[in-house]
């Protein structure tokens, strides 16, 4: 409310009150409990009433005010999302060229959250493409407010930006051709390896190249997948899916979460809060069924990953924190 209207309310308020006071009360009521010589009248104490009113409400008015991010969406009418065009189950196009998947679901909760917060029935979404190696900036610079796909925590990352409440944990595997003698990570030894460029499985590998010796060349992609979850996305867009597997023992845990402009604490909030509720509402468990335990677009496969005990505890238990 502005702050003109607000002075205005407050002083119909107390003329309001003393006209209603003084009607009711037809001779002056003198409160005499102050010291000698003293007293308040009726109107007076009337008066102080209605100031400690109208400076409640002045300051209720005031702390409502949206500011940061929250501000920046209302005044704009309009949101940003910041997606991934190709990572599958999370953050992809479908066969209509439509941005679906995991991580957009749980957005959409979000932004109905932010919706109702603002009251803002019909804001706007401006949907942004990012990739692994702009997508930070592109949330440090403001051009987007929320960046949901596929994007791991850690304590690094969160120098720059900030997370939401986790929405996936994944570990670091391989996918190869069935029949293939790499089984493990070891295995890689003097072979070529292809990772996605700006990733923490990128620094991975080239820190367990280097510490090991392993001879491995290893390709820097613009999009591919590296973790379990993404790899049975990638293994589901392949020509033929059954020709290829995942192996390997999980080389790290990681926590996905939405990418947020850095410490605005109230914005976060609103994040925090919407997907807490959709973990320990059951509301999360359901769409992991959809993305990660049925057939889904473009090819309608399954991608048959089971719900791990991490994502159960994290269900029950929602958090910001990362493993690394």
């Amino acid at each position: 409310m502005p702050a003109k209207m607000v002075c205005w309310f407050c002083r119909w308020f107390r003329d309001s009150f003393l006209l209603t006071l003084e009607s009711a009360i037809s001779h002056g009521g003198a409160v005499n409990s102050l010291p000698a010589g003293r007293s308040f009248s009726m109107r007076n104490h009337a008066s102080f009433l209605a100031a400690v009113f109208c400076c409640w409400f002045l300051s209720g008015a005031q702390a409502q005010e949206p500011t940061g991010t929250l501000k920046k969406i209302r005044d704009s009418g309009t949101i940003s999302l910041g997606y991934r065009e190709s990572s599958l189950p999370f953050s992809y196009y479908d066969n209509n060229n439509k941005v679906v998947g995991y991580s957009q679901e749980l957005a959409a909760i979000v932004i109905d959250a932010i919706k109702k917060k603002l009251n803002l029935p019909n804001l706007q979404v401006k949907m942004v493409p990012v990739t692994s190696g702009n997508r930070i900036p592109l949330v440090q610079n403001g051009t987007v407010d929320i960046e949901a796909g596929s994007t791991t925590n850690n304590l690094d990352r969160e120098k720059q930006v900030s997370f939401s409440n986790t929405m996936f944990i994944i570990g670091t595997r391989l996918l190869v051709k069935k029949g293939s003698n790499v089984k493990d990570f070891p295995d890689l030894k003097g072979k070529t390896v292809v990772t996605t460029a700006g990733t923490t499985s990128e620094v991975l590998l080239r820190a367990m190249n280097d510490k090991n010796g392993m001879g491995m060349d290893i390709i820097s992609a613009k999009d591919h997948a590296e973790d379990d979850a993404l790899l049975a996305g990638e293994r589901a867009k392949a020509r033929n899916p059954n020709d290829w597997e995942i192996v390997g023992t999980p080389q790290s845990k990681e926590a996905y979460g939405m990418m947020l402009p850095k410490d605005d604490v109230v914005f976060k909030k609103v994040v925090d809060d919407a997907i807490a509720q959709a973990e320990t509402s059951g509301t999360t468990e359901k769409l992991y069924q959809k993305w990660f335990l049925s057939p889904i677009p473009p090819k309608n496969l399954n991608l048959n990953l089971p719900l791990s005990d991490d994502m159960k505890a994290l269900f029950k238990s929602p958090s910001d924190k990362p493993f690394q």
